[in-house]
């Protein structure tokens, strides 16, 4: 097939002792999934979770120099477990959810607060305070049969050796079968989709020159530094 235009190149991320690849397809995001996170935010504790999209493309690898981005003063950091889906489904149950993740990556939900904000007092989509380049720092992928699942484990984020965020995957206010369960009553999931589920508290800013060092256990440590 011919295009009129430069194809542009697919996205992909490395899996853990393979020399094959995971396709991305999308980036779907959980919003306000930890309650200390809503709490710290001022978010109403009744709002259940909800969904945003990062373009497969603001993906960048593990050891990835992240480029400030324009039009912000205020970059957050968001420790996230990403859940790479293997089997796509509509209406998928609760109790079959899992049977659809082919893997697991500790991500980073990178955040231009102080445009979000703004967008999100205008009643404004956060599409430009969320979707930028190089929003979506992801970590290797480790599939299933290696590492298991995750309803619970540490999660903790550095920078600079400091720890900011410190919490546990059990935490989550949805679990990742009622997010699989509830997501795909919206969207039909399909092989190829990653789903960052959430953070805890502890966001701030980061600057040119910091090293963020994101961990989730039994998982590789993401380090990203910031240029």
């Amino acid at each position: 097939m011919e295009f009129v235009v430069s194809k542009p190149p697919l996205v992909s991320i490395a899996v853990t002792n393979q020399n094959k690849r995971f396709p991305v397809r999308r980036v779907m995001c959980v919003g306000r999934n930890y309650m200390a996170h809503i709490r710290e935010m001022g978010g109403d504790e009744r709002d259940p979770p909800f969904y945003f999209a990062k373009p497969a493309d603001s993906i960048i690898p593990n050891g990835s120099q992240l480029k400030y981005p324009p039009c912000t003063s205020n970059l957050h950091y968001e420790c996230e477990l990403v859940a790479a889906i293997g089997v796509g489904g509509c209406n998928i149950s609760e109790d079959m959810a899992l049977d659809h993740v082919y893997g697991y990556a500790v991500g980073l939900d990178m955040t231009r607060r102080d445009l979000q904000i703004a967008l999100r007092e205008k009643g404004r989509p956060w599409d430009m305070g969320k979707g930028f380049d190089q929003s979506a720092p992801c970590g290797d992928i480790h599939p299933v049969e290696q590492v298991g699942h995750f309803p619970k484990g540490r999660l903790w984020l550095e920078v600079n050796g400091e720890i900011k965020q410190d919490s546990d995957l059990e935490l989550m206010i949805w679990n990742l079968q009622e997010t699989i369960a509830n997501l795909s009553e919206l969207i039909e999931l399909s092989p190829g989709d990653l789903i960052y589920t959430g953070t805890p508290d502890g966001v701030g800013p980061v600057v040119p020159g910091d090293k963020m060092s994101a961990h989730i256990e039994g998982l590789d440590t993401l380090n990203i530094t910031v240029c």
